[in-house]
């Protein structure tokens, strides 16, 4: 009788931890396994790219992205694992169209003087031709930017012989401002070597920034007319906070780490750009191609993957961000390009995007 009641007892306090203890159990498993709701799905998921600079050429828009796929390096802080090798061009008739792609448009093979990574790329048009403007590391591991040239936006092109003299590190954005003037914008700290360069020279054993120095900044150069040279010297681009002081490396949520981007918007200058380990995109406004550039917030918070690397356009008088995340593969350097709305309020600003719903 006794060990009945024992059982029966034990029986009971099982049932009431088990109402007391599931629903909690329930969400926590819940929580667990929730999957995050992209806003956008990616353009294209036969091929993994990257790293998307937009434009719209003739009507048509364009994408010129980083070609990801498994190299089967080991991962590290400088992005070796990053070892894309050629360029696949995108293109599409409208936001939500069929997009096309035109396969290899140049392979790192025919670059006379390419080593290894072929990073983000950016284009850019003038006079019938075409200009596809690329990192990649020379043979001795040193990042400079080269550029290819085509009488289609699709490719193939054809590479210069030797890199833009003076050009160094990463990530090219070609902006064409209204005057008919073409600049290069570029740069990228850590893997992208620009802590390396200091006044336009190279120090190969140069260190990243202490929390308590001025952050690295981006470049710009104005581009000579014939669009593969630059026409003055590489310049630093300072981006500063409301009371016009230059960022901290330890402000390395708002300070610049690579991705740059120029566009225009009611006659000011928007330099947007990552902040790489802290993975915002953000952006400053300017009066000027040269800035200074004002801080002003985020463009896009981070999305699933280490990377953050965006562009902007116009189409059909309606902005949108081009940007990228893993949704397809879950691995930080198998990416895939997405496209989302972008919008502005009255004053200017640009209204922050989640990636995620």
């Amino acid at each position: 009788m006794k060990n009945n009641f024992l059982r029966a007892l034990k029986t009971t306090a099982r049932v009431i931890l088990f109402f007391f203890l599931i629903p909690d159990c329930s969400i926590a498993q819940e929580k667990g396994t929730l999957k995050k709701t992209p806003l956008s799905q990616p353009l294209v998921n036969h091929i993994y790219t990257a790293d998307p600079s937009a434009h719209v050429f003739n009507g048509k828009i364009y994408i010129y992205p980083s070609h990801d796929f498994e190299a089967g390096v080991k991962e590290d802080d400088l992005g070796s694992h990053f070892a894309m090798k050629d360029y696949h061009i995108l293109s599409m008739d409208s936001i939500g169209g069929k997009v096309t792609d035109h396969g290899v448009a140049l392979d790192i093979k025919d670059i006379p003087w390419a080593g290894r990574q072929l990073w983000a790329p950016d284009a850019a048009y003038k006079n019938g031709a075409y200009y596809l403007y690329f990192p990649v590391k020379d043979k001795t591991d040193v990042f400079h930017i080269g550029v290819a040239t085509s009488a289609s936006p699709t490719g193939p092109f054809k590479a210069e012989k030797e890199p833009i003299k003076g050009s160094y590190s990463i990530d090219p954005c070609i902006f064409k401002d209204d005057d008919g003037s073409y600049y290069m914008y570029f740069g990228g700290i850590w893997g992208g070597q620009l802590q390396r360069w200091d006044n336009n020279q190279y120090h190969a054993d140069a260190k990243l920034k202490t929390q308590n120095e001025e952050a690295i900044l981006p470049r710009v150069a104005k581009l000579s007319a014939d669009m593969k040279s630059f026409s003055e010297e590489v310049k630093p681009i300072r981006i500063v906070d409301t009371n016009g002081k230059t960022f901290l490396e330890s402000n390395n949520d708002k300070r610049f780490f690579e991705a740059a981007w120029m566009h225009k918007y009611k006659g000011k200058y928007y330099f947007s750009y990552s902040t790489g380990d802290t993975h915002n995109i953000c952006y400053a406004v300017g009066n000027s191609p040269y800035g200074p550039f004002t801080y002003k917030g985020i463009v896009l918070l981070p999305v699933e993957g280490w990377t953050n690397h965006h562009s902007i356009a116009e189409v059909k008088g309606k902005w949108y961000l081009f940007y990228h995340d893993v949704q397809l593969s879950g691995k930080t350097h198998l990416r895939n390009v997405k496209v989302t709305e972008l919008k502005y309020n009255p004053d200017g600003s640009i209204q922050t995007i989640n990636a995620y719903k």
